[in-house]
């Protein structure tokens, strides 16, 4: 067939079929599998030359790799380090392990399952994104955690990629892995060097001194030269690309070459799935198609089940934790990238290639109907879980408002109890009010961060509110409201530790109680008094901590944002506070001498 008709039946039927599988909410990367299977061999068998137009495909990936490198912000990735990395790594490193085992017990080889295993941990971008996205869930707790974990397995697929060589027969690379191993390690120092003595003057140059047109081939042609250099000493096209990317992301060009890239990467995308969906047996479905759906089926529960575990594990909230795992159940689209590249390298063969790729594929078009039943089932289980409507509060305010009836707010209400004042506590945890009220105390089920119940519990007429909510981020949103709308109300807060003080405190909350550290301070004074300290020395020295600590706190909550200056402020001041003690201490050798040797 002439490579122009060619072309034409591929944009057709992708014109056709990726609005169809859009309108259908299925996601577009469906719709160019669907695309692929329709004109492939398995399908109507318009085009044959499936393996031809994979490997031209392929540089959509390349492409695709170099704009995650290119948007992938150092600083943004720091601040979401613990999600990304903790989250990520554990969802990644947990089901590939158990879809590994799993292969290892069908009887592939281990370099075989472990391929299959980490590309079956892999799920789609493209359809949790646009599904969380469709159901306004991508703020949520949920949302939030399906994002780094997604971030995190676009970064695994570079290091998988690079070490796929390893994984390889050693007579296909002819017995030389750590010699490729080292040749990649100079190679990507090369990429680095060159990439700030060269390519950044010569974008400069060329951006000054040359037309548009020629800026988008130099992108183009920096996307290829890197991929090419990765390739000719047998490491992945994708991970030269990526590299680059990464090297440009703090660049002045960023914005202009994601523009340049961009719609050649799309299309080429598209391609590349286009491609695989030709290369899917779709035989299989007849000769085997309890094993496919099986496989496909089984994946989709394990990868639920690792997840649901490790959100529990977490501590998510129920309907967080089955959210996020049925978010993540499916394959995703960079399996059929390691499938592709394992198979090139004789890793995996072509039977299992084919059949991993069905299962994947079939769990992605599984997936909508998936996300759709998943929420009408919780929706019944939450209506049949769900908490009480808030109390309504009826009669005269009091002079006290509580907000956070835990261990700290209860102390509090009991003294205040002792002594005869009124007050007012609200708490947000049902089962905690359930519980107190049993033993007879007179508590309000509701959130104090809400407007509506803070005017209905009377804070407007009361002389002094307590602060004392465990949760953090609803302690600061209850912070925020009081301070907004009962400006000239007093705050007495409760703070579990440092930043949590520092969030308060940008409030312009005056009053501020680490939980744990007057109670920490008489601890320590205490071990002083029992070691054989003398009265007045023990309460020097908890004094004197006591006033170094606010002092540091004070230096540090001005340097907050700054983690460097952080860290010397606190290695500087563990050296002053010994100072100062040693002082203090020498000052009592020459006079009470109540500072006895230190024990052994």
């Amino acid at each position: 067939m002439h490579l122009l008709e060619q072309t034409a039946i591929f944009l057709l039927t992708a014109v056709l079929m990726v609005p169809l599988f859009q309108r259908l909410k299925l996601g577009a990367v469906l719709g160019y599998l669907a695309a692929g299977m329709l004109i492939g061999p398995w399908g109507l068998g318009i085009v044959g030359e499936m393996q031809s137009t994979l490997q031209f495909a392929e540089f959509g990936v390349v492409l695709l790799l170099f704009l995650i490198g290119l948007e992938l912000d150092p600083a943004r990735l720091w601040a979401l380090r613990h999600a990304v990395f903790g989250l990520g790594g554990a969802q990644v490193a947990a089901t590939g392990a158990v879809l590994a085992t799993v292969g290892i017990t069908a009887g592939l080889s281990w370099q075989a399952a472990l391929i299959a295993g980490l590309g079956g941990a892999m799920s789609s971008t493209a359809l949790v994104i646009s599904s969380l996205a469709e159901r306004n869930q991508l703020i949520t707790r949920h949302g939030r955690e399906a994002f780094a974990i997604l971030l995190f397995q676009d970064l695994a697929v570079i290091p998988l990629l690079a070490l796929l060589p390893l994984l390889a027969d050693e007579r296909a690379q002819g017995g030389s892995h750590w010699l490729a191993a080292a040749k990649g390690v100079a190679v990507i120092a090369f990429v680095i060097v060159a990439s700030r003595l060269l390519v950044r003057p010569a974008l400069k140059f060329i951006a000054r001194h040359s037309s548009r047109e020629v800026f988008t081939a130099a992108a183009l042609l920096l996307v290829v030269g890197a991929a090419l250099i990765m390739e000719k000493i047998g490491l992945s096209m994708s991970l030269g690309a990526f590299l680059a990317g990464v090297l440009l992301a703090d660049s002045e060009f960023r914005h202009e070459l994601e523009a340049d890239i961009e719609p050649f990467k799309g299309l080429l995308l598209g391609l590349f799935f286009m491609a695989v969906g030709m290369s899917a047996n779709l035989g299989l479905l007849k000769t085997i198609p309890l094993l496919v759906c099986g496989l496909a089926l089984g994946l989709m529960l394990a990868k639920f089940a690792v997840m649901y575990a490790i959100g529990k594990i977490m501590r998510a909230p129920e309907d967080s934790a089955q959210r996020l795992a049925v978010s993540l159940a499916q394959g995703g689209e960079f399996a059929f990238v390691l499938f592709s590249a394992a198979a090139a390298l004789g890793v995996l063969n072509q039977a299992t290639t084919e059949l991993l790729v069905m299962a994947v594929t079939l769990s992605m078009l599984l997936a909508p109907f998936a996300f759709a039943v998943h929420e009408r089932l919780l929706e019944r289980w939450l209506e049949r879980t769900a908490e009480p409507a808030y109390d309504t509060i009826d009669g005269p305010g009091n002079p006290v408002i509580i907000a956070g009836y835990g261990r700290f707010g209860q102390i509090v209400s009991r003294v205040l109890r002792m002594c005869g004042i009124p007050f007012t506590a609200l708490e947000a945890n049902y089962a905690q009010v359930d519980f107190v009220r049993r033993f007879g105390n007179k508590i309000y089920y509701g959130d104090a961060s809400r407007l509506d119940l803070l005017h209905a519990a009377k804070t407007g007429e009361a002389k002094l509110f307590v602060l004392a909510i465990d949760d953090v981020e609803a302690s600061v949103r209850t912070a925020v409201l009081v301070r907004k709308h009962f400006p000239d109300l007093p705050i007495l807060a409760r703070a579990r530790n440092r930043v949590h003080h520092f969030k308060l405190r940008d409030l312009g909350i005056k009053t501020i109680y680490r939980e744990t550290f007057l109670s920490s301070l008489e601890v320590a004074h205490q071990a002083l008094l029992r070691l054989g300290l003398g009265v007045s020395a023990a309460q020097r020295a908890v004094a004197l901590f006591k006033q170094h600590d606010q002092a540091q706190l004070d230096a540090q909550y001005a340097i907050k944002h700054d983690e460097a200056k952080l860290i010397q402020t606190a290695q500087e001041a563990a050296a002053q506070l010994q100072e100062l003690f040693e002082a203090d201490a020498a000052g009592f050798e020459r006079g009470e001498r109540e500072f006895p040797p230190r024990p052994a």
